[in-house]
């Protein structure tokens, strides 16, 4: 199969697994102190956080049934500040911010923000990466042979963003490549 196939076939299933979680509703109440957060569609693994300003996440839940989640939080005792709900997907993540002030609740805006997973994969000697990014956000790769940089380069310049990269044959061992792209960073280690 040729190289040009191998990314046409992997643009496919990223637009299909895209397509597929598009049926997503989430409804957040605002009930003063308290809140009801709601998603629809979701599945069994999936990790709901709850992140302060600076990233740090206040709440972790990861998700033990698919279907619909329903959860109230009272907020009343968290300090002043911006946070953010993020609903962690196989391929993407589902950001609703809000603000708390006096341990009250207010949403910022109506939109759900989503940003688009890295998807990393590797067969045999190739490692393919790529990531929907359409807000033209660079991705960062770095890749370690033996806990040893041997890649580092940023792409940029399209709303899809692909690399193959093809491993030496004869360089046997354990690799970890690191992806940086919308202030987050994403690892997957394997062996070859």
């Amino acid at each position: 199969m040729t190289n040009k196939m191998k990314k046409i076939i992997l643009v496919a299933l990223m637009f299909g697994t895209i397509i597929s979680y598009a049926n997503e509703n989430i409804d957040i109440k605002d009930a003063k102190k308290t809140v009801k957060v709601e998603f629809s569609n979701v599945k069994k693994g999936q990790t709901l956080n709850i992140k302060d300003h600076t990233g740090l996440v206040v709440y972790n839940d990861k998700i033990e049934n698919s279907g619909d989640y329903s959860k109230t939080f009272d907020f009343s005792a968290l300090e002043d500040g911006v946070y953010s709900f993020e609903l962690i997907k196989d391929f993407e993540i589902v950001i609703k911010q809000f603000y708390v002030e006096n341990g009250l609740v207010t949403f910022l805006d109506d939109n759900n923000e989503k940003v688009f997973k890295p998807i990393i994969r590797n067969e045999g000697q190739l490692l393919f990466i790529s990531k929907i990014s359409f807000n033209n956000e660079p991705l960062k790769v770095t890749l370690y042979y033996n806990d040893k940089a041997v890649l580092s380069e940023t792409v940029s310049g399209d709303q899809i963003l692909k690399r193959v990269y093809k491993l030496s044959e004869k360089e046997i061992g354990n690799y970890k490549v690191i992806v940086n792209s919308d202030d987050r960073t994403y690892i997957k280690e394997f062996k070859i």
